[in-house]
């Protein structure tokens, strides 16, 4: 069993969904990416994707679009991600999803990549443009591993597509709450509750819900039926405007995910796929 896996197993037994937070490697620089990762966590995070800075992130919104471009800017490299994650695994074992694109992976080698991602503590990949029917010789590898491959799904998703990403999905199915890029709402979408029903009769994978959560009452809103929400704009958002005070970037990070992490339980009174107000 895969950490993620043993991440769910755990909150399951403890009444809560998870929390799962991204962040770009190597913004603001791939040294305090990792202590940012290690505060995530103490703070209440229960998954990490640490994302793969890459020049044309298409599905990513402005606020990640602009992380890309600093981590870029700064030099991270894939190779130097992976040196995050060693760092990472020096004082953490909370699991780790490396979410990216796939030229990046395809340049460095795949083979390569997950070996040497296996070996640096990664637990899997999300590859953002790379849909189930392409993405074979990667899963071989992957499964060789012992990795997981998290794959998407959509509001517009039909039932052959989520028999497709079911048969091949591993850790969980991200399912996204709005057709569109990453980015924090003001209203969040909470008509998935039947949607992420029809995902469960076809795989007995958690069913993670993301893009546009940024705030307690969203994620309590999902609770009822979500297995994860997943967290990455607010999270960017704040990197962006302290990562020149890494104290206060720490404090800053703490104080929001702690408050996401307070709502992550289940038996929060909220109603199912309903926010409080």
């Amino acid at each position: 069993m895969s950490r993620i896996s043993e991440k769910f197993d755990e909150l399951r037994q403890r009444n809560r969904i998870a929390l799962v937070s991204y962040i770009t490697a190597g913004d603001p620089s791939l040294d305090t990416t990792a202590e940012i990762a290690v505060k995530l966590e103490e703070s209440g995070a229960d998954i990490i994707e640490l994302g793969v800075p890459f020049s044309d992130p298409m599905a990513d919104g402005p606020v990640i679009q602009l992380a890309s471009e600093r981590a870029l800017a700064g030099g991270a490299t894939l190779a130097g991600v992976l040196g995050a994650v060693r760092k990472i695994r020096e004082k953490s074992a909370v699991p780790i999803i490396l979410f990216g694109y796939y030229n990046p992976f395809f340049k460095y080698g795949l083979e390569r990549i997950v070996k040497d991602a296996a070996e640096a503590g990664a637990d899997g990949f999300l590859v953002v443009d790379l849909p189930p029917e392409e993405a074979g010789e990667l899963k071989a590898h992957t499964d060789r591993a012992g990795m997981d491959i998290v794959f998407l799904l959509a509001p517009t998703s039909t039932s052959e597509r989520i028999a497709l990403v079911a048969e091949n999905a591993g850790g969980f199915v991200y399912l996204v709450s709005v057709t569109g890029v990453t980015g924090e709402r003001p209203e969040m979408n909470y008509s998935l509750e039947g949607l992420t029903g029809e995902i469960r009769q076809a795989t007995g994978l958690p069913v993670g819900i993301g893009f546009g959560i940024s705030s307690p009452e969203q994620v309590k809103g999902l609770s009822g039926y979500a297995d994860a929400v997943i967290v990455g704009s607010a999270i960017v958002r704040i990197i962006e405007r302290y990562g020149s005070e890494k104290e206060k970037l720490l404090n800053e990070l703490s104080g929001f995910v702690g408050g996401l992490s307070a709502a992550c339980g289940r038996n929060n009174g909220a109603s199912p796929g309903r926010a409080e107000s």
